[in-house]
């Protein structure tokens, strides 16, 4: 019954962060699409679905979303993939949103968001449990992680009501960062039996590199000069050229990365493995399409050959997006050659 991956990809702004309905949502993700990387030789999907595409304000289903999801798994299990489904984005939760979000506050929010799992495990728990998984919530942001562990122990109690076998994903806080794992609550044993437990961060470092020119980061997406990797992401003549109150700010993101330095970073996840045994999942990283080539090249063939060696699941954000396997016009970018060069 063991739910096994290795290399995975995202689709994104499918039945989530996207206004499409209609026959654009339709079109936009398909059979084809799944056949196109099932060849490449992927062994999964993670799928993010938001609560206002699949249910309206007072939790009804949306038939159509529903519909879709439905038809995606079935896709998925002609093809031999393995999903993940991620509730991504929540009316109650948004990873970018500048307040509190109210899942943290609001314990009708928490509650809701349980509930939400309820129905979605209502929908989907005859799916068999090795070809599909649940992941919580993506990107998690609590100012005290304590509350994200509140929540997410409540939710994943909501699945192991109806489904004590399936395997669940849990991201850190804070983004899914790194940094924060040590401060994951991780049930033991005793409370949450055998390896039906994935623990999950995202990895975007340095954001100078994986970011560069992105209009929504606010930490420093507007630097449009050079950059490079391996090295100080922004060369030190273009640093010096910024105005003193930019090198201050960016002083700390503008260290020197590289191979070993992404090493240091995953400290705390492997630690949090070798603490729990729990199973590790990249569940996303990857470098925008305006980052120069050969650049972003290098970026990938590190961290990828780094999962590699170190057992580390992942899945590339994303399939067809600004990071994208496929462009706008669904033209290869290359980028899966080097996610998968080790295979």
């Amino acid at each position: 019954m063991e739910f096994k991956i290795r290399r995975g990809t995202n689709i994104s702004h499918w039945l989530s962060q996207s206004k499409q309905r209609g026959e654009p949502r339709r079109t936009f993700f398909t059979r084809e699409d799944v056949r196109r990387i099932a060849a490449w030789g992927f062994d999964h999907l993670r799928l993010p679905v938001d609560e206002e595409q699949l249910w309206d304000a007072d939790g009804r289903r949306e038939a159509e979303a529903f519909d879709l999801l439905g038809a995606a798994l079935d896709w998925c299990a002609e093809a031999g993939l393995r999903v993940i489904v991620d509730l991504h984005i929540l009316r109650s939760h948004y990873f970018n949103q500048q307040t509190v979000p109210a899942l943290y506050t609001d314990p009708a929010a928490a509650r809701r968001f349980a509930d939400l799992w309820r129905d979605l495990s209502g929908f989907l728990r005859e799916r068999p449990a090795t070809a599909l998984a649940y992941e919580l919530l993506n990107e998690p942001v609590a100012p005290d992680p304590d509350d994200w562990n509140r929540v997410a122990l409540a939710a994943l109690a909501a699945i192991r009501e109806r489904e004590p076998q399936r395997t669940v994903v849990l991201g850190s806080n804070l983004f899914q960062s790194c940094d924060t794992f040590d401060r994951l609550a991780v049930p033991d044993r005793e409370r949450e039996p055998g390896d039906n437990l994935i623990l999950s961060f995202h990895f975007y470092r340095p954001m100078f590199v994986t970011h560069y020119r992105a209009p929504w980061w606010r930490g420093g997406g507007e630097y449009d000069g050079p950059i490079q990797y391996p090295g100080r992401p922004i060369p030190d003549a273009a640093f010096a050229a910024l105005p003193p109150a930019r090198q201050e700010a960016w002083a700390i993101l503008n260290r020197p990365y590289d191979r070993d330095a992404m090493r240091a970073d995953l400290a705390r996840p492997l630690a949090a493995r070798e603490r729990t045994g729990r199973p590790l999942y990249c569940g996303e990283f990857g470098c925008r399409l305006v980052t120069p080539e050969e650049l972003r090249r290098r970026w990938y063939r590190d961290l990828v050959s780094l999962f590699e060696e170190l057992d580390i699941a992942f899945a590339n954000w994303d399939y067809r997006g600004g990071f994208g396997l496929v462009d706008a016009e669904g033209r290869d970018t290359g980028i899966a050659r080097d996610l998968l060069a080790r295979a």
